[in-house]
């Protein structure tokens, strides 16, 4: 187990973030190899990979054997995001699959406090997400726990979904309170508001179909990436 993965992680991301990093939900899971190759290409730093178990969320997707086919595929590293209850229990074995990351939500365990220390003390740089509706005050407590923050801006489950703007408002409350904290927004982000997401504080934005739904990947990365320099220019608060 590579236990550098954290440390990497998290300097990646204060180094050369904000980054786009694409949501492999949306992917065409029939070229695998070819998607990823696109998208090596295209630049990008890193990959998001949504586990679901059709349990906590309504949906499911792929598991362990998926997270070891990226890994064997790409060497880029695995921002792995656990949409599933009782995620302490699967912690060691996603990280022996490849996760660089392992992101957790609030509302499946709601006191994470010991598996987000188990993730950092595996060599796993550790996130704890938050749903639209869930208060941002039950967050707070935990966030010298965590390495990093996940504020969905959707409802989780599905792709291809439209941001909700009263979920991106938890993302300023926290730049701004918080402001050397790390933090990935997830949900609904296109071209249209990627800047407006980068202005809230985001440092890592996780975006789906907005890439995977334009025939050019280098391209849609490319004008991402251009909407976030425009946020940074234009952002007023803290970063």
């Amino acid at each position: 187990m590579d236990h550098s993965r954290r440390e990497a992680f998290l300097e990646l991301v204060r180094s050369r973030g904000p980054l786009v990093v694409p949501s492999m939900l949306m992917c065409d899971f029939g070229h695998l190899a070819q998607e990823v190759q696109r998208l090596e290409q295209a630049g990008v730093q890193a990959l998001h990979l949504d586990v679901m178990d059709g349990h906590f969320v309504p949906n499911s997707t792929y598991g362990l054997l998926l997270v070891e086919t990226f890994q064997r595929i790409s060497r880029l590293p695995l921002d792995v995001h656990l949409m599933i209850s009782n995620p302490e229990q699967y912690v060691e074995r996603y990280i022996e699959a490849g996760a660089w990351t392992l992101t957790v939500h609030l509302e499946a365990v709601p006191e994470p406090g010991g598996v987000l220390e188990r993730i950092r003390r595996l060599g796993v740089a550790a996130g704890l997400a938050l749903n639209p509706e869930t208060p941002l005050e039950k967050l707070i407590p935990w966030l010298s726990h965590c390495d990093y923050v996940v504020v969905m801006t959707v409802s989780p489950g599905y792709g291809g979904q439209q941001l909700q703007h009263h979920a991106l408002e938890k993302a300023v409350r926290l730049r701004q309170d918080f402001p050397e904290l790390l933090m990935e927004v997830d949900g609904g982000i296109k071209h249209a508001n990627a800047a407006e997401v980068v202005r809230a504080g985001a440092n890592l934005l996780a975006v789906g179909s907005a890439i995977f739904r334009h025939h050019d990947y280098g391209q849609a990365v490319s004008e991402l990436e251009e909407q976030i320099r425009q946020g940074q220019t234009s952002e007023k608060g803290p970063c």
